[in-house]
């Protein structure tokens, strides 16, 4: 019989003594307050690793009426209770609802701690994290160790069919959108005007492009600006109380990428050498910049060279 890596890696961590379980780090969820009844949870300004568990999402908690609804769940089951814990813990309420803004597992692998009845996503998200989510899971795993342990890939068991949801008096509008993957969820609490961008937000943090379409995106960005809202919580980096800077940010990256990286093609750079372009002054203090510019080579390149370079190997007219 032949076992998956996860398969082998979870054999490895059940092997470890039950005394060193008990030294393993957790989770610290730290909520912040940024409108009232509304609390971020600000994930680390870093790429996955094991100093940081995979907890690098921003977690939102809402406190309403109804009960505690959550945006987002983070990277594992061991993160997804510890926030069940401290959100129950904040408002006094029991969590009633859990949303997943996209696909990527360190927003949604936490949702494996709730009962999956109240955890809803938009229909794409699921169908995507029915697709791609086992692998996701396994890299995880590979990634981070006993920090997944007993994590699974969990569907959500609702999809979201209204442009809005009350909860006795408090009601979350719904955007269906797309771009930084191919279903993406913001959220407006109408009660402060605070908008849930997801990660079609990011702010002075570098944007993750792993299943973008940067024009779609785009388009995406255009809805968020035209919406009533104040401040706005990205799906990674600090709060923006502007409303409009994570906008402009997110906007002013991914078209400095996208000519940079078309440029770059058109020079016969490399992969190696794009993933080396001199990153712009204004996106200086972003976290992250080299790190994704990298990533994004990754993901980019090999189509915009298909694209603009021609074939030698085909014979001319």
């Amino acid at each position: 019989m032949m076992l998956s890596r996860r398969t082998a890696l979870g054999a490895l961590i059940a092997s470890v003594p039950v005394a060193a379980w008990a030294a393993a780090p957790e989770y610290r969820i730290t909520p912040v307050a940024i409108a009232k009844g509304v609390w971020m949870i600000h994930g680390a300004d870093a790429p996955i690793e094991t100093a940081n568990g995979g907890a690098i999402a921003n977690i939102v908690i809402v406190d309403t009426p109804a009960g505690t609804v959550l945006v987002d769940s983070g990277p594992s089951i061991r993160y997804g209770r510890a926030l069940k814990a401290a959100a129950e813990k904040l408002t006094g309420k029991p969590v009633v609802r859990v949303y997943v803004t996209h696909l990527h597992p360190d927003h949604g692998l936490g949702i494996t701690a709730f009962d999956p009845a109240i955890v809803v996503a938009l229909p794409g998200t699921i169908a995507d994290m029915s697709r791609d989510g086992r692998g996701f899971s396994d890299a995880m795993y590979r990634m981070l160790g006993d920090w997944m342990r007993g994590t699974d890939l969990v569907l959500p068991g609702r999809r979201i069919d209204r442009a809005a949801e009350d909860f006795g008096g408090r009601t979350l509008k719904l955007i269906a959108l797309s771009g930084h993957s191919g279903a993406d969820l913001a959220l407006l609490d109408v009660a402060t005007g605070t908008l849930i961008g997801g990660d079609l937000l990011f702010h002075d943090r570098a944007p993750s492009t792993p299943t973008a379409d940067l024009a779609k995106w785009r388009g995406s960005l255009d809805v968020l600006a035209g919406l009533p809202h104040k401040g706005a919580i990205p799906g990674h980096g600090p709060f923006d109380p502007s409303g409009i800077a994570a906008i402009a940010q997110t906007r002013a990256w991914i078209d400095w990428l996208e000519a940079a990286l078309t440029d770059a093609v058109r020079q016969g750079l490399d992969m190696v050498e794009a993933g080396q372009l001199p990153i712009p002054p204004q996106f200086a203090a972003m976290a992250a910049g080299r790190y994704e510019l990298q990533r994004s080579v990754s993901h980019f390149y090999p189509g915009l060279e298909a694209r603009l370079l021609p074939r030698m190997d085909v014979p001319g007219d």
